[in-house]
């Protein structure tokens, strides 16, 4: 039986819990009989595989590649995902790199499959990577079975590290954080935006996600989640604005006032 996160209240008070209990939950969550079986296999048997069609035919060496992507939703998608990975990332017209959402381009670049490219399911220690970010992966969406802005906070800890140490231009960040779903959902409730913002013109959103995090932070630089308090205060307010939308949902304007004064 797999363990079962513990998330005894929402919000900012849950979460507290939840890092305060992260390492103990997360070691017995990775500990269970059934993510140890799935590591072990990956691991035994992911050094075999020398292309594209080879990954996407074994559904359990698959399952573990793609979550640890946050991909396991495309499970069963496999042509797609074969094409993913058999197009690779050198071309400009590889399928990854013409797609909104990012990670998959990670994906494909993490195996190494594509034309050209130097295989890397034979490299141990990247698949070990590949094998512990799929369970914490796991336990992220294990979280989320019980509160969704709990995982969105959890992934959103090294998500943003990772896109703040990029060596790429500070455009070019933000246009990586609007592909990638639960980073563009947190970033748009902490700044406080409307869910139609989306269907605005992508520079136009550039501008305002700029605009609102400089108001937020005083700069508009992703650059600065590069410092865990910057990533704290982030998941702070995206946490209170997230918990005030579902209070709403439920109670009248005059006790969210209450509420909000009281906070």
């Amino acid at each position: 039986m797999t363990f079962q996160p513990v998330i005894p209240a929402g919000g900012i008070v849950g979460w507290r819990f939840l890092q305060r209990t992260y390492d103990a939950q997360l070691d017995s969550f990775s500990s269970s009989t059934v993510n140890e079986r799935e590591t072990q296999y990956f691991l035994e048997n992911i050094g075999n595989v020398q292309s594209a069609e080879d990954l996407v035919s074994d559904r359990r060496l698959l399952q573990v590649a793609l979550g640890a992507f946050g991909l396991k939703g495309d499970l069963d998608n496999r042509y797609f995902i074969q094409k993913i990975l058999s197009d690779g990332t050198s071309a400009d017209d590889a399928l990854s790199n013409r797609l909104a959402d990012k990670r998959y381009r990670e994906f494909s670049e993490a195996f190494g499959l594509g034309p050209g490219e130097v295989r890397k399911t034979g490299l141990i220690t990247n698949m070990e990577e590949i094998a512990q970010d799929s369970v914490l992966s796991r336990f992220e969406i294990a979280v989320g079975d019980s509160d969704e802005t709990m995982r969105i906070s959890l992934y959103a800890q090294h998500a943003l590290a990772d896109l703040a140490a990029k060596d790429s231009s500070a455009d070019t960040k933000w246009f990586d954080l609007m592909g990638l779903p639960p980073l563009r959902s947190m970033m748009e409730t902490a700044l406080g935006l409307p869910s139609s913002f989306a269907q605005l013109n992508i520079d136009k959103q550039l501008e305002v996600f700029k605009d609102r995090l400089s108001g937020l932070t005083g700069s508009d630089d992703l650059a600065q989640f590069a410092d865990e308090a910057a990533v704290a205060q982030l998941t702070d307010r995206f946490l209170a604005r997230s918990q005030i939308a579902q209070l709403q949902s439920t109670i009248s304007p005059a006790q969210t006032a209450l509420i909000l004064l009281g906070a």
